[in-house]
């Protein structure tokens, strides 16, 4: 997936204020927006590869948006705001294996009064829906 943006590697230094990170980008130090609220348990060791964009708004207080983190030699999007556009792109670049090319793709989907999937995927006879945040991981590890 492209980003906005071009992305900028640092290794990260600390997060503080759930949504500040401080990230080492040369020499330099650099404070960037940490869009994720979650834990991220795991995934904030001092000196882990860490990506950031530069943002082009005059208005924004903070430049940098964190958007991934490398611990273990496996690359994780953390920016919240992206994770079905990431999704999606997978589903139509056939990225994801257990899909098979000839399938139709349709995002947020409303099913009945209330509910709201963020993807109906169909193929001839066969429909999933699909909520990114917990179908396609359960999915994906059966």
């Amino acid at each position: 997936m492209n980003f906005e943006n071009k992305l900028i590697s640092g290794l990260l230094i600390k997060r503080y204020k759930r949504f500040l990170v401080d990230v080492k980008i040369k020499n330099q130090i650099i404070t960037a927006h940490c869009p994720n609220t979650g834990s991220m348990f795991g995934l904030l060791k001092k000196n882990n590869k860490v990506w950031v964009c530069k943002s082009d708004n005059p208005n924004r207080k903070l430049k940098y948006t964190l958007q991934i983190i490398e611990d273990e030699k496996s690359k994780v999007g953390v920016n919240t705001h992206l994770a079905n556009k990431i999704v999606l792109h997978a589903l139509q670049n056939n990225l994801i294996k257990e899909f098979n090319k000839d399938i139709d793709i349709k995002p947020e989907v409303k099913f009945g009064d209330n509910t709201r999937f963020d993807f109906l995927i169909t193929k001839k006879n066969y429909k999933a829906f699909i909520e990114e945040k917990k179908d396609l991981q359960n999915f994906l590890m059966q």
